[in-house]
């Protein structure tokens, strides 16, 4: 096996540059907030150059980098990134950067702390991405948590303490599950072959092997901390709070990318750990993401608050990802995947938009806004462009996604029934509904507040730098979506049909 320290470098980087954030003065703002954009950005830059290293023909983990770490317990510092992985760790760094730049205005209070949260969550979110060996992945996922509850609970809303807590709680509850069932695999692992190990690669011979009695209850500890995470229907209660008290670059990061932990965790450990089980619970699960696309859509329609409104577009545009998943043909999984990444550009440049109003006027309530067209024009393109991406316009990105997931679904023979595509289309449907409403009673009309004549400016060139690089990719992957799909599309397929060999009986 090839030892490659590209991931490596890309892990230390974040790490090395939050520790060095803690040596700068706090009163030296500027430097640390520039210094935090050029690590994240040299992060951003290791990770284009392990995706021009990595090739896409091959399935198997590339760019692998392992060294023993306990030594009595069969424990390693073991790396390596397939196309899917690849992927979301080219989101992770992309969007890193960016969210850090929409920062220096808004935060200014603790610039240091955040900075060095901000970093080490990065660190935290490429560590979970590129693990292969559970044990290491776990540690990530838990350390991921603890700057993401800091950056909730110091720079958050009213609210911020509660919200930051009930995150940390819910998730916290879900890891605990995963951690048993980590620990009950290891240990199975250690009867069948005779020694303890947590090697992905290794489990991934003797997951499929569990009698199904056991195999069930492990893969549901694994998938309630990712369902949780997601989040599913009805584990989702902790979302809205997160991202309403959460800072504009804490609610980007979550929705960005911390939310894609939990569907690349049913990706890469669910279905090939516990093919038998993931097959036997497909249609259960799939009717979850369901309800949670209409539940998303029908909560999205009446709320007053526009933060609030995006956040629960998530539930319903994640419920697709699910779904995506669990349809387990090779277009539902591709829809799926594409579909993560449309959502961490398309809801984070949301998130961002309602940043930019946010940070003007201070207030967040639809009924506050309206005709900031004739005010803020350039703003109401950049929004409406967004919006039609995130409602699945065909020629943007999100069009791709839907699309791939419905048709993928419609085909499955895992769930059989094309009532699944039928009821999850009529979330495009509502979509249009709750996000055009919205655009219509904030943009369009007479002025209804005059103080938004003061208080409103258009776009700065900062807040350009930021959304036209997401704005590039929206119409990148809407037009020309190839790029991004032959770059999963020989791992998704490896998944499925590593499915598929172990569970051919249960598909006949």
């Amino acid at each position: 096996m090839q030892e490659n320290l590209i991931l490596t470098y890309l892990l230390l980087i974040p790490i090395i540059g939050s520790l060095i954030v803690l040596f700068l003065s706090e009163e030296q703002k500027k430097i640390i907030r520039w210094f935090g954009l050029i690590i994240s950005t040299i992060a951003f830059l290791i990770s284009l150059y392990a995706y021009f290293q990595y090739n896409s023909s091959d399935s198997q983990f590339q760019l692998v980098h392992k060294i023993l770490w306990i030594k009595s317990l069969n424990i390693s510092y073991h790396v390596g990134v397939d196309g899917i992985s690849l992927i979301l760790i080219l989101l992770t760094t992309f969007i890193t950067p960016l969210t850090l730049l929409s920062t220096w205005k808004a935060i200014d209070k603790n610039v240091k702390m955040f900075t060095f949260s901000m970093l080490l969550l990065e660190a935290g979110m490429l560590g979970v991405f590129m693990s292969l060996d559970v044990f290491l992945f776990y540690i990530f996922w838990e350390a991921m948590l603890i700057p993401m509850y800091f950056i909730i609970g110091i720079w958050g809303g009213e609210r911020r303490i509660y919200a930051s807590i009930k995150f940390f709680l819910y998730t916290m509850f879900g890891s605990l599950l995963m951690l048993v069932a980590i620990i009950w695999l290891a240990v199975y692992a250690s009867n069948q072959s005779g020694s303890f190990t947590t090697n992905l690669l290794d489990l991934y011979k003797i997951g499929p092997t569990i009698p199904f009695e056991i195999q069930k209850w492990m893969f549901l500890a694994f998938f309630l901390s990712f369902a949780i995470k997601v989040p599913v229907f009805p584990f989702h209660t902790w979302l809205p709070d997160a991202h309403v008290e959460a800072p504009t670059a804490g609610s980007v990061i979550l929705a960005g990318v911390l939310l894609k932990m939990g569907t690349y965790g049913l990706i890469r450990f669910c279905l090939p750990l516990f093919p038998q089980s993931s097959v036997h619970y497909a249609s259960i699960i799939s009717i979850l993401a369901i309800i949670g696309i209409i539940y998303g859509a029908l909560v999205s329609m009446v709320q007053p608050d526009m933060k609030k409104l995006v956040a629960y577009s998530s539930v319903s545009h994640l419920g697709f990802v699910v779904l995506g998943i669990f349809a387990m043909t090779i277009e539902s999984m591709q829809g799926a995947i594409i579909q993560m990444i449309n959502h961490g550009l398309s809801t984070g440049a949301l998130f961002l938009l309602v940043g930019v109003l946010y940070e003007r006027t201070h207030h967040r309530e639809i009924e506050y806004y309206g005709g900031i067209a004739k005010i803020v024009p350039l703003y109401s393109t950049i929004l409406m462009i967004v919006l039609l991406s995130s409602i699945g316009l065909p020629g943007l990105n999100g069009f791709v996604g839907e699309f791939l997931i419905l048709l993928g679904s419609f085909k499955s023979n895992v769930l059989n029934s094309w009532w699944y595509t039928v009821f999850a289309a009529s979330g495009v449907i509502f979509a249009a509904v709750y996000l055009l409403w919205m655009y219509q009673r904030v943009v369009f009309g007479e002025i209804k507040n005059l103080n938004l004549k003061n208080e409103l400016t258009d776009m700065n060139n900062r807040e350009l730098l930021i959304l036209i690089p997401i704005l590039i990719f929206i119409v990148w992957i809407g037009i020309y979506p190839t790029t991004f799909l032959k770059l999963t599309e020989v791992s998704a397929q490896s998944i499925l049909q590593n499915v598929s060999n172990n569970t051919f009986y249960f598909l006949k």
